[in-house]
Parts: structure tokens; C-alpha cells; sequence
């Protein structure tokens, strides 16, 4: 039987590198296999195991923050926070670029899709840049890496897949990856500033505006004002026990309209697409969940967790040599395959281990979020890569893209490391609760 486990993985990782639908991967994979160990009893056993998903209430809180989401990207935040970010830190050396992580950052905290964020800054941001001569890389791997802060800065879907799949409380969660999100923003910040010193051709500052003091104050706090309440209204009612997640991703679809309507791009076209792209994505996520629920309760039946715990749990170094190892896993996956694959297949293998191990669960949820960030941001098969190249003008390539990742993905890992050597940058807020 437990070959069998052996040969489930083996399989569905042939299949999804050959291009395989994620969803049809691995729910034909577990069926398959369910059949060879369970025989026709498997059917008794799946009626019981999806019925525990539909009645998930965690598990809500994904389509409504999808939704928020679409509705701020048609809501012109973007558009005014990016202008005026522009104007405060485009005179500086590599100011456009560090206008584009914070207007990132910020995008993460108050709409959580990743997509969204790299498409509207493929679109408003590249041009821009390389009109100010800014290198085809710097200015590419400067926008993924802000891009994918929505993986690990809340409310973020990558977060609640994974409170739902470890077993921890997704506003415990929420809190502790805000600081190590936070962190990570510092980090691009303070390589970009160096970077821009140290190679000016790089990121040559834009000529400045005529602008007063008072003027650019006031068009700042206008364009900030609205994406912050958002931020506090969504991530403040969690944080301080007033609603639960689910219950704060119904405010922040309430804000978002609110947002949009103000902006005066409220109509039922704008509505319409964006429930039908809930619909889509939510759909998308939804049918991988199922798959994986089934190849969780089929690999676990034939055993393979136990065999995967005891080779975990012989490895050299005890709890820390675990973490490591574990770690380097994550990476790996990260570049071959999408975060809700490893989500949903990789990291319930870990989890038991962890358990044996003494890891905080919190702790290592984060770490694991941190790094699965490359899944989106690493070559060859990095969603954001593909996202920004297909709203790329037509000089940039591929190759342009790469290239610009790799120092953002370099300092990815140092924000592993740090978190790994001071646990408290994820288990601070979580424990002031």
C-alpha cells in the first residue's frame, strides 16, 4: 500500500509538469489510485470527505475577498495611488521604483490578488519607468516583487488556504504574517535605494512637478486616505476580535463599493464582471481544493503520511534540521509548481511532522507563506512573470523578466532566513492580541 502512496506522487508530479489541469490532475491521480487500494468502497468514503468541504465555514471568505478585490482594481485606487506616490519619491534616485512597493504593499493589504496588482502595474508603472530610462530588469523584477506581496501581506488567499489545511486560525495567521510582510517591503525598499546609489543609470529620477508642499500633501493623503480605512476596516475587525474573517470579507466587499462608487465607476457592467471573475477564480480554486482533498484521503488511507513523517522526522539535525529541509522543499516546489498545488498537496505531508517535532504551527505557517512566494515569482513557471509579460510593452522579454527577479527572490530568502532566526517577527502581534 504504501508503494502505492509512492506511486500517487510520482504520477501527479509527471502529469503537472506535462501541463496537466491542475484540478483534473489530481483528482484522476486519487481516484485512480483510491480504486487500486480501496477498491469501489473508495465512492463510500467521498461523499462524507466533500460534504466536510462545502460546510467549511473558513473556507467563504475566499470568493468574497476575490470579490473585493476585482471591485477595488475597477475603482481607479491604483491609478491615484501610483500618480501620487510618484510625485513624492520621483525625485529621489530610484523613487518610481520605491513608489512601486509601497503603492504594492498597500494594494496587498486592502485587495489580496496578486494578479491584479502586476497587471495594473505592468500597465501604469513599466511605461513609465522605462521612459525614465530605467533598465528593462530593474523595472520588471521591481514590479513582481510588489506584486506578490499579496501572498504574504493580508487578507490573502495563500494564508487562508493554508489556516485551513494546518488547522490554525486564519486571524491568528493574518497577524502574524502582517510584520514579516512588513519586513519584506523594507528589504526590497533598502536594496532598491542602494542599488539606484550605486548604479544611477539604473533608476534616474523623473523631472519633478511644480508642485507645493501643501499641494503634494494633500494629493498623498487623498490617494492614501482611501486604501488605509479599507486596511483598517478589514485587517482591524479581525485583529481585534470584532469579526471573523469571513465577517470582514463582507466588509471589505461593502467597502470596496463604497470605494468604487466614490470614484464614480460604480454601474452594473463593472459589478457584472467583476461577480463573473469571482465566479471563475473561485471556481478554479474550489475544484483544485476538492482534488486535493481526495488525494489527501486516498494518500493518507494508503499510508504515505506516516512513511513521509518517519523519513521527516529521521533527518539529521532534529527540529532544526527539519525546518531547513522542509524549507528547501518549499523553494523547490515553488519554481516547478503553483502555491495552491503545494498548498493543498506538499504541505499536509509536512504538517504531522511539524506536530512531532515541536513547531510552533503559526510560526511555520508564515514561513512556509514567506516561502511560497517563489511560486509565483521564480522562472520558469512564476504566474507573475506571465502576468506582467502579457501587459508588457513590446521591448521587454522574457529574458528581461527572469533576470529581474533573481535579486528579489535573493532577498525573499533573507526574509526566510530572518524569520527563521527570530520567530517573534511572526509571533508578536498574534500573542498581543
Amino acid at each position: 500500500m504504501e508503494y502505492l502512496s509512492i506511486a500517487m506522487l510520482v504520477v501527479l508530479t509527471v502529469l503537472l509538469l506535462f501541463g496537466a489541469h491542475v484540478a483534473l490532475a489530481i483528482g484522476s491521480t486519487a481516484i485512480f489510485f483510491g480504486l487500486m487500494g480501496f477498491g469501489l468502497d473508495l465512492f463510500s468514503l467521498l461523499p462524507l470527505r466533500l460534504w466536510g468541504l462545502m460546510t467549511n465555514m473558513t473556507l467563504i471568505a475566499v470568493p468574497l475577498f476575490v470579490l473585493m478585490g476585482l471591485i477595488l482594481e475597477r475603482s481607479g485606487i491604483a491609478d491615484e495611488l501610483l500618480e501620487n506616490m510618484t510625485l513624492m519619491f520621483g525625485p529621489i534616485r530610484g523613487g518610481l521604483a520605491i513608489s512601486v512597493i509601497i503603492v504594492g504593499a498597500l494594494l496587498a493589504a486592502s485587495t489580496g490578488i496578486v494578479g491584479g496588482i502586476i497587471v495594473t502595474m505592468g500597465l501604469l508603472a513599466l511605461p513609465t519607468m522605462l521612459r525614465h530610462n530605467y533598465s528593462p530588469e530593474f523595472a520588471t523584477g521591481t514590479i513582481c516583487a510588489a506584486g506578490t506581496l499579496g501572498q504574504i501581506i493580508p487578507p490573502s488567499i495563500v494564508l487562508i488556504v493554508l489556516g485551513d489545511v494546518m488547522g490554525i486560525s486564519v486571524s491568528d495567521l493574518f497577524a502574524a504574517s502582517f510584520l514579516p510582510g512588513i519586513v519584506l517591503v523594507f528589504l526590497y525598499i533598502i536594496y532598491i535605494a542602494i542599488i539606484a546609489y550605486l548604479k544611477p543609470e539604473l533608476a534616474r529620477p523623473p523631472k519633478p512637478k511644480e508642485l507645493t508642499g501643501q499641494q503634494l500633501f494633500i494629493k498623498v493623503v487623498k490617494s492614501v486616505f482611501p486604501p488605509s480605512a479599507l486596511i483598517i476596516a478589514v485587517l482591524g475587525s479581525i485583529f481585534f476580535g470584532i469579526a471573523t474573517p469571513t465577517e470582514s470579507a463582507s466588509i471589505g466587499v461593502l467597502g470596496a463599493i463604497i470605494l468604487c462608487a466614490i470614484h464614480r465607476r460604480f454601474n452594473l457592467k463593472m459589478l457584472t464582471e467583476s461577480l463573473r471573475g469571482t465566479m471563475l477564480l473561485t471556481s478554479m480554486v474550489f475544484l483544485v481544493v476538492i482534488g486535493a482533498s481526495v488525494f489527501g484521503m486516498v494518500f493518507i488511507g494508503l499510508g504515505g503520511q506516516e512513511m513521509v513523517k518517519g523519513w521527516l522526522l529521521n533527518l539529521p539535525g532534529e527540529k532544526a534540521g527539519f525546518i531547513v529541509v522542509s524549507m528547501i522543499l518549499i523553494f523547490l516546489l515553488g519554481i516547478f509548481f503553483e502555491f495552491l498545488e503545494i498548498s493543498l498537496i506538499a504541505v499536509p505531508l509536512l504538517v504531522p511532522a511539524a506536530q512531532h517535532a515541536g513547531v510552533d504551527m503559526t510560526w511555520y505557517a508564515v514561513l512556509i507563506a514567506m516561502n511560497l512566494q517563489t511560486a509565483f515569482l521564480s522562472p520558469p513557471v512564476g504566474a507573475s512573470l506571465f502576468f506582467l509579460r502579457g501587459v508588457a510593452p513590446p521591448g521587454v522579454t522574457m529574458s528581461h523578466i527572469f533576470r529581474g527577479v533573481v535579486p528579489f527572490m535573493i532577498i525573499q530568502l533573507i526574509a526566510v532566513g530572518l524569520l527563521i532566526l527570530f520567530p517573534q517577527l511572526a509571533l508578536w502581534l498574534p500573542n498581543i492580541k
